[in-house]
């Protein structure tokens, strides 16, 4: 950083238009983007889920919670784990300001896991996040929906993931689902998206890129990354 180029205000002027340029071409490109995404074509949701949550079991349709559009975030908690991904801890992070917005906009917004809803209320309740939170442990959703793997698929390292075979790296990824419900109460999958296709709900990594040193992560990924309550000043 002690090598940064530093130049005059005007010449600082010019650099910043430049790049202003590419800027607004590259948000141009993504509202095209977003509008390809709302245009995909569906698929209707035939079987039937039961999740455990807050308010006993709930059917997929349930969790739309009286509004037409559902937000899943698959955020990676394992049946036998102690404790809910620290990556997908810091997306959740985010998820409790921006919750009371989206219902406005008619959408519901919630985080599924495999874990017992035991752990997940515990680990919940530690973190201090009130948004809603349920599990799939007994249905096949995560399965399904390409977020979680069989051993067997971990143990040879080829799984359906992200949209190709590869080694899944653990039996739980994140991602996020889309799904939408019509007035006579079908449900369609819209859309889902994994890995680096969830930085766009991150707000912090959207701080984190306007700064100098953006998520200087390097090659090593986010390993700086800790939860909330465990990063030592």
């Amino acid at each position: 950083m002690a090598r940064h180029k530093i130049v005059s205000r005007s010449q600082w002027l010019v650099a910043r238009k430049s790049l202003l340029a590419k800027e607004k071409k590259f948000t141009k490109l993504r509202d095209q983007l977003s509008h390809q995404r709302r245009q995909l074509p569906w698929v209707k949701v035939d079987k039937t889920y039961v999740f455990d949550g807050p308010n006993g079991r709930e059917t997929l349709a349930d969790l739309f919670e009286g509004k037409s559009q559902l937000i899943v975030y698959h955020f990676m908690f394992g049946p036998d784990w102690d404790a809910g991904c620290k990556h997908c801890s810091f997306w959740a992070d985010n998820f409790n300001p921006i919750i009371v917005h989206l219902k406005y906009r008619d959408v519901t917004m919630v985080a599924i896991s495999r874990a017992p809803y035991e752990k997940l209320t515990a680990y919940k309740k530690r973190m201090g996040w009130n948004f809603k939170w349920v599990s799939s442990g007994n249905t096949d959703f995560n399965f399904d929906y390409h977020a979680s793997f069989t051993p067997e698929e971990e143990a040879k390292k080829k799984a359906f993931f992200n949209y190709k075979i590869q080694d899944p790296d653990s039996s739980d990824r994140e991602g996020a689902s889309v799904f939408y419900k019509d007035s006579k109460g079908d449900v369609f999958h819209t859309y889902s998206t994994y890995a680096r296709g969830i930085d766009m709900v991150n707000t912090a990594y959207h701080y984190l890129d306007l700064v100098p040193k953006g998520r200087d992560e390097g090659d090593q990924g986010p390993s700086w990354l800790r939860r909330h309550d465990e990063y030592v000043d």
